[in-house]
């Protein structure tokens, strides 16, 4: 467990935490920084994997089944753990244990663990958590926002469809398909934008966390939160087995839903209408707690293998 803390955490808490530090000591664009991450960085990290990954079609279907499945279970546990509060605070519990954090930490992690190859694999489920993420979060919370606006399902798909990251991922598979390759000096500037992603992620994450405060936290919050922690892998391994996940795939989707709450899952809740402060202590609590949580998840995944 220490190796796994010191080689494959120690990394991801140095980047973030400095972005932290940076946030409690003085004001940080982060709507900026944001922006630059979800419209530029990551189109270009998918662009850059899509291009150039060795998973294959249906193995990444499977990664993509699996990591909804797990979706769906992970929710119902976090409804479970809201029984006979308000629906506003249940469905906000729901949402904490529903949507992880497969970039921010996922991606980096990905990388450490497993190298080269686990990180395509960890990029499949970091794409489908996107559109996932922006299907289930209107629908979870009611169709109900603070300004009193209905959502239904168009205003759904159009949500997800202003994401630039779906329009990149498909013309990347279709010119994989369709076999056509970039110039050269194109691929390079992609591949070039694609690396400083993961340091950026962390530093947003940490600035994310730096700037947030300290949440109120009750007994609901930590149930929601061992739903995540604990509840994640252990369902993303039964899940895994029953759709045909073996090795190294198994053992991403695992690493992956062993993740901390996504700080994505606060700024839905503050969107939608949800209980916003339920959902930062959760985002507080998992984080701090994913870090012997995953210490203890990376040292058991050799023996998936």
């Amino acid at each position: 467990m220490f190796q796994a803390l010191s080689n494959v955490l120690l990394p991801v808490m140095i980047v973030a935490g400095l972005g932290a530090l940076l946030a409690s000591r003085m004001k940080i664009d982060q709507v900026t920084i944001s922006r630059i991450t979800m419209y530029l960085l990551i189109p270009a990290l998918v662009l850059d994997v899509i291009l150039r990954t060795p998973v294959k079609a249906a193995e990444a279907g499977q990664l993509g089944l699996a990591f909804l499945l797990v979706m769906g279970v992970s929710l119902g546990l976090g409804w479970l753990a809201g029984l006979g509060r308000p629906d506003a605070e249940r469905r906000s519990l729901s949402a904490s244990s529903g949507i992880w954090n497969s970039g921010n930490m996922g991606l980096p992690i990905a990388l450490f663990v497993f190298g080269d190859s686990g990180f395509d694999r960890a990029t499949v489920v970091f794409l489908v958590s996107i559109v996932a993420m922006y299907i289930v979060g209107p629908a979870i919370y009611g169709s109900a926002s603070k300004s009193g606006q209905r959502y239904g399902v168009t205003d759904i798909l159009k949500s997800v469809f202003r994401l630039p990251t779906i329009w990149v991922a498909l013309i990347a598979v279709a010119l994989r398909m369709l076999n056509v390759p970039l110039p050269q000096g194109v691929t390079r500037g992609v591949s070039l934008l694609a690396q400083a992603t993961l340091p950026l992620v962390l530093l947003s994450l940490g600035l994310q966390l730096g700037a947030g405060g300290w949440p109120p936290l009750n007994r609901r919050v930590w149930l929601a939160s061992a739903a995540r922690l604990i509840g994640g892998p252990m369902i993303a391994l039964g899940v895994g087995y029953l759709v045909g996940l073996r090795s190294e795939s198994l053992a991403v989707l695992v690493l992956s839903a062993s993740m901390p709450t996504a700080v994505n899952a606060l700024l839905i809740a503050q969107e939608y209408g949800g209980d916003s402060e339920t959902v930062a202590g959760v985002v507080l609590v998992t984080t701090l707690g994913s870090v012997l949580s995953l210490a203890a998840v990376v040292a058991l995944l050799p023996m998936l293998g």
